[in-house]
Parts: C-alpha cells; sequence; structure tokens
C-alpha cells in the first residue's frame, strides 16, 4: 500500500499524491523535462542538484533502472515528480524497478497527481520553489516550507557536485552508442587502437559521465580535474585542450571559475557545454539571466548558424546567455529554433567555442556528436 505524499508550491497550489520513493521531505525549484525515455540519466545529472523534477510523459519506469545508465554515482536530483510510475519493467538491461531504485537511493518522489495541469502552471508563471513531503501533510506548513526554500540564483551548488581530486578516465563509450540505423555495429572501437591522441584536461563542474566517454571513445587521453582548479593547476598537466563541463545552478556566483576559464582563453582550445558554455561567455564579458522555466528535455531543435544545419538537441539549463551582452570577439554560432536563445558561441580570435546543449545525449539524439570531432581539430591544428 503506498504512502500518501504532497507536492506544494511557493503560489499556494498543493498536488496530492502517492509516495513511489524514500519517505522524508525535500524542497527545491521545480521544474520539468519533456523526455519520452532517459529518466535515469535525468535522476543522475549533476546539473539537476537543487531541483525538483517533473517528467512530463505520464509513465515513467517502464523500462526499469540499470547501473550503466547512470550519468553520476547516484541520483542528483533533489526529489521527482511523475504522473504514474510504471507498474512493470519490461527491458532485458532492466536490474530493478524504478521504485526499488528510487528508495534505494534515498529520493523523494512522487505520483498519482496531475502533472499536465502542474508543467502548465511553470509554463505560464515560471519555475517555483517547491517541496515533496511524506511526512508532513499539511498545505499550509507545506506552503510556507516551499516559499523559505532558498532555490538557485546566487548559489553556488558546483561545490556540492565537482570531485575533490584529479582522475585520469579510461572508461569509453556503450557499444549501445555505435549502433547504426540498420541495428547493426557502425564499428566505433571499444578499445584502444593506435597511439594515444591529444591529451584532454576537463574541469567537472558537475559532469555527465558520457563526455569524457566520448573522449576516450575517440582514443584522447583525458584528465578529470575539480572545478575548483585554477589555471596554473590545469596547465600543470600539460593539456592540448581543456574542456569545460555541465554543472548545476547560477553560473554567475562561480567567480572562480569565471576567472580561471579568462585565464586559459587563448593559451589552449576550449570546448565548453552547457554551464562550461555560460562560463565562457561570462570569462569573456557577457551577461547571463534566469530563464522563465528552462530547456529541459531531448527534442529541442537548435541551428547550427555555421552550417545552415538543424540539429535535434538533449538540453538541461535554467540560465542562458543574453545576447545583447555579448562581446565583439565572440560570435554567435548556435541559435534555439523554439525561442532563439544563444545555444552557441565562438570565439573570433582564440580556438575556444561552447555550445548550451549536451552532444553528448545519454539520453538523447546523437546529432550534435560532430562538435566532439570540431575540438579534436582545433587541438590538432
Amino acid at each position: 500500500m503506498m504512502s500518501p505524499a504532497k507536492l506544494a508550491l511557493e503560489d499556494g497550489t498543493v498536488f496530492a499524491g502517492r509516495s513511489i520513493g524514500a519517505a522524508g521531505e525535500v524542497d527545491g525549484e521545480v521544474c520539468f523535462n519533456t523526455s519520452m525515455t532517459g529518466y535515469q540519466e535525468v535522476l543522475t545529472d549533476p546539473s539537476y542538484r537543487g531541483q525538483i523534477v517533473t517528467m512530463t510523459y505520464p509513465q515513467i519506469g517502464n523500462y526499469g533502472a540499470s547501473a550503466a545508465d547512470a550519468e553520476s554515482a547516484g541520483p542528483q536530483v533533489a526529489g521527482f515528480v511523475v504522473r504514474e510510475e510504471s507498474r512493470i519493467a519490461s527491458n532485458f538491461r532492466s536490474e530493478q524497478a524504478l521504485g526499488d531504485y528510487l528508495r534505494g537511493h534515498g529520493v523523494v518522489a512522487i505520483d498519482g497527481l496531475d502533472t499536465r495541469a502542474l508543467v502548465r502552471k511553470l509554463r505560464s508563471a515560471g519555475a517555483m520553489r517547491g517541496i515533496i513531503s511524506t511526512t508532513d501533510l499539511d498545505d499550509a506548513s507545506l506552503v510556507a516550507k516551499a516559499k523559505k526554500s532558498p532555490g538557485l540564483v546566487g548559489r553556488d551548488l558546483v561545490r556540492e557536485v565537482t570531485p575533490s581530486e584529479p582522475l585520469v578516465w579510461t572508461e569509453r563509450l556503450s557499444a549501445w552508442t555505435n549502433l547504426d540505423a540498420s541495428g547493426s555495429d557502425s564499428g566505433a572501437p571499444e578499445g584502444p587502437q593506435g597511439p594515444l591522441g591529444p591529451h584532454v584536461v576537463a574541469l567537472d563542474f558537475g559532469m555527465k559521465w558520457n563526455i569524457p566517454r566520448h573522449f576516450a571513445g575517440r582514443n584522447c587521453r583525458v584528465t578529470v580535474v575539480p572545478g575548483t582548479a585554477s589555471a596554473a593547476d590545469i596547465l600543470a598537466h600539460e593539456p592540448d585542450g581543456v574542456f569545460l563541463s555541465n554543472g548545476p545552478g547560477d553560473p554567475e556566483p562561480l567567480d572562480y571559475a569565471i576567472k580561471t576559464v579568462g585565464e586559459l582563453v587563448g593559451q589552449k582550445p576550449i570546448f565548453g557545454i552547457c554551464l562550461g558554455h555560460q562560463l565562457l561567455s561570462l570569462a569573456c564579458g557577457a551577461k547571463t539571466f534566469k530563464m522563465k522555466f528552462g530547456h529541459r528535455g531531448s527534442n529541442h531543435p537548435v541551428q547550427d548558424l555555421t552550417t545552415g544545419k538543424v540539429e535535434i538537441t538533449c538540453q538541461n539549463h535554467g540560465f542562458a546567455v543574453d545576447p545583447e551582452s555579448l562581446p565583439s570577439e565572440l560570435e554567435v554560432t548556435h541559435r534555439s529554433l523554439n525561442d532563439g536563445s544563444v545555444e552557441g558561441v565562438s570565439h573570433k580570435s582564440a580556438p575556444a567555442f561552447s555550445v548550451q546543449y549536451h552532444p553528448e545525449a545519454s539520453a538523447g539524439p546523437h546529432d550534435s556528436h560532430y562538435l566532439f570531432e570540431r575540438f579534436l581539430e582545433s587541438m590538432r591544428a
């Protein structure tokens, strides 16, 4: 018998449902993700630190959970909201049911509520602070707690997810990544072939694991360093290129990272994703702003302005680069076809570029894998 649970928003709205995860109470910014698959990748993405994630697809958990689908050491979300947890996990890769996975990792989660109504509210009013509880079911009490939640603006959440020490990354891409449209293996190697390629030093601000897998899968040497590392620390590793990872929260409080990136521009080729894109832009003099409800999902169309091609992308961000603030040395290379927001920039005189979305996918389309090749070309130039 499932126990009752409630989700309350700071505007006074309360949704009643059932607990499908651990017992307890959590607060965070309530947002939504439009992906139909990839719920475990969403749960384990460090960029969701401090957020209660609502899945818009109505039934979640129908293929279970597998250790191979994790994008970090464990779930990172503050809480999880779905319309219905699937009663059956039907997939040969499944190792456990979603509910068991959530309870085993202490994730407070709720189903049985009208996620359509919740998402319409968030789209109309914007992302809001909220709270999920299985222990306090008093509406007024929950709303008061939601209003006291710190939110995301002005918080440094990177320090909660960045590693404490450097490490060498060797794991390569899953064989599933290499299947072509016919279902045959496309031939991408799983083991080293020939001499090692360029040395990539990755600043980990909350990096999804599929990113270094892409570099290792392209035969790069990969050293992962904490997002708090200085430019001197990074250059001491003698990199051929520097990667700036995704990560959670507001980029503007990250003075240490902005300073580091600014000192690296022009010294080594740079490639940034998501938070890394925002940090590169800030380091060059741009500004960022908090979006009304952000971009989260695996179906966002983006145009590459350098080629005119449109790619379907995986996204997860609630902050964006202000196009009116871009300095003269940065040019926009990618734009969202949904709202026209900046999705990529390139430095005009230094080998540095970045995108707001997630070309490593996992889960998501593979349209943007070419960006890793573009970075490798800049390191070999």
